[in-house]
């Protein structure tokens, strides 16, 4: 396989990614990025009130990265195949050193959120986030705004904002504050029939009423090969905690064995357990079983709960214990604030695949993001038929939920997607921005999960696709380490070459059927299944092979 377009691809993400160099200069009090929505600075959203100034928000303050033009020759360096640094990835220790803030910038906040009454919640190793928490009235001191409540323009809720941009009395440049709103709330990304009409839910796998489960997803996908995972990990992005009683149920309910141990990580102080009562872990859960049941033989899968996502990905970065994550949930844009942290997993050869949504190509831009980010593996959604139950791979049309469209949040173009063959006049791609998604794995509402205490079929969405990547690349990353390689790490150039190469029908299943509304299923690329689904051990070895 010839990675020919992983130099300019990381070159172009430089160019329409947003980064800021720290510059040190004690009259530099404004964050970097903007946190007043437009809706608010042109009075689109009516005032309600005032946040109650005991209230406690718990908030995530990023740094900027140092040595921005370094970081991007050497990422180049890492990602081309002819390069003797080529998969030779750095620990966070070294990323640190080398592309950090620095500590005396890090203490400096510190103290800053201490002088203003604010309690530190949490450090990070690459110092790149602090969690803090505190009140009202002690946030509004610190940054010199109002925390106001207004009524939301297109939801029947109301949200809280700050009336203007933050400034600091603080000599260390801040990226952004995170926290300081609730505009935008995260979507899961998982669908049940009862909430989308007009889907069938007939199926051909080994479930219950002949509903998929996992395991039908690894033998379709992968065979009946020897790879379980083995020594590997998969790490997963939640907004909420889960019961493990749900996640043995299903392994129970499916009458297999469940050998693999489920770690949570707690951050901002949000809880790892998640009763009926309380909460709904539908989706924490499904991801577990998903990523297990891809790859039983896991070292680990790790949770990561939280209520922020600098939070969560930071932790998963400044961990670096796992190689492959996976985020099922959507919200609202900030490129500039979290695409730091994925440099960070690009550096450290970390993969992270995203679900982009269930509403077809009429997914709103809120709901899609951070699939649309050209540093992540955006997965798309399909209606997969298999050779009976736990049968090889038969067939595979488009998902008409499949979020799949030129980037609705207006990120530019990467270069892996102005490769020749890519965009052309029968997927409708768009030559300027970025398109999604990438690849695709089954999407259909008729899998059964249990979740809440109990069990049920007809559930899907690209929730179950993302995971069942991650654990995919778990096998691939398992076959590296017994060829004595490095993991594959950021494989969207790899990916993109094997589909514009010679061999890409025996490597991805390309689905040519379907739609999502605006766009269709065709030959090669397209706006509802990108490059297809896995298929088995060639692509496993197409992304392990190299020049």
């Amino acid at each position: 396989m010839k990675n020919i377009s992983a130099v300019a691809t990381l070159q172009r993400l430089a160019a329409v990614t947003l980064f800021f160099a720290a510059t040190g200069q004690a009259e530099q009090h404004l964050t970097m990025t903007s946190h007043a929505h437009q809706e608010v600075v042109n009075g689109q959203a009516s005032l309600v009130g005032h946040l109650p100034g005991t209230q406690h928000l718990s908030l995530a303050i990023s740094l900027p990265l140092r040595n921005q033009a370094g970081l991007d020759d050497l990422l180049q360096q890492i990602y081309d195949p002819l390069s003797p640094n080529y998969r030779q990835y750095l620990s966070v220790q070294q990323f640190t050193e080398r592309f950090g803030p620095s500590q005396d910038d890090y203490d400096a906040v510190v103290r800053f959120a201490k002088t203003n009454g604010l309690s530190v919640v949490d450090t990070a190793s690459n110092r790149m986030v602090l969690d803090i928490e505190g009140t009202v009235a002690n946030i509004e001191n610190a940054l010199h705004v109002v925390l106001n409540l207004y009524q939301h323009p297109t939801e029947n809720r109301t949200f809280y904002s700050p009336d203007r941009e933050p400034s600091l009395d603080l000599d260390v440049p801040v990226l952004h504050i995170t926290g300081l709103d609730n505009f935008t709330l995260p979507h899961s990304h998982m669908v049940r029939t009862a909430q989308k009409s007009g889907v069938t839910s007939k199926a051909t796998g080994s479930g219950p009423g002949g509903q998929f489960i996992g395991s039908d997803m690894r033998a379709a996908y992968y065979g009946s090969g020897s790879l379980t995972g083995t020594g590997q990990s998969v790490g997963l992005f939640e907004y909420g905690g889960y019961e493990i009683s749900d996640v043995k149920l299903f392994f129970k309910t499916v009458k297999q064995s469940l050998n693999v141990p489920v770690h949570g990580v707690s951050l901002n102080g949000v809880s790892l357990k998640c009763s009926v009562a309380t909460c709904d872990d539908s989706e924490q859960v499904l991801d577990i079983e998903m990523a297990i049941s891809m790859a039983p033989g896991l070292k680990q899968v790790v949770v990561y709960v939280g209520n922020n996502d600098v939070s969560i990905f930071n932790r998963m970065a400044s961990d670096n214990t796992v190689r492959q994550l996976s985020c099922s949930w959507g919200w609202g844009d900030d490129e500039g604030v979290i695409d730091p942290i994925f440099l960070a997993f690009a550096a450290q050869g970390q993969t992270l695949f995203v679900a982009t949504g269930d509403d077809g190509s009429a997914s709103p831009a809120g709901y899609v993001w951070p699939s649309d980010d050209p540093l992540v593996m955006a997965v798309g959604g399909t209606d997969i038929t298999t050779n009976g139950p736990g049968g090889s791979w038969k067939s595979e049309t488009g998902w008409s939920g499949s979020a799949g469209m030129p980037s609705k949040n207006k990120v530019p173009i990467p270069t892996y997607q102005q490769l020749p063959g890519v965009i052309n006049s029968s997927n409708h791609g768009s030559k300027k921005l970025r398109n999604i998604p990438d690849v695709a794995a089954e999407a259909n509402t008729n899998q059964f999960s249990c979740y809440d205490g109990g069990c049920s079929g007809g559930n899907g969405g690209t929730s179950y696709a993302s995971p069942e990547w991650a654990g995919f690349l778990a096998l691939v990353n398992q076959q590296a380490a017994a060829d004595g390689k490095s993991p594959v790490g950021f494989i969207n150039p790899a990916i993109y070459s094997i589909g514009t190469g010679s061999n890409y029908t025996s490597d991805l299943h390309d689905q040519t059927k379907g739609n999502n509304g605006k766009y269709s299923a065709v030959k090669g690329f397209d706006l509802v299944t990108g490059w297809g689904s896995p298929n088995g051990v060639n692509l496993i070895d197409a992304l392990l092979a190299s020049e």
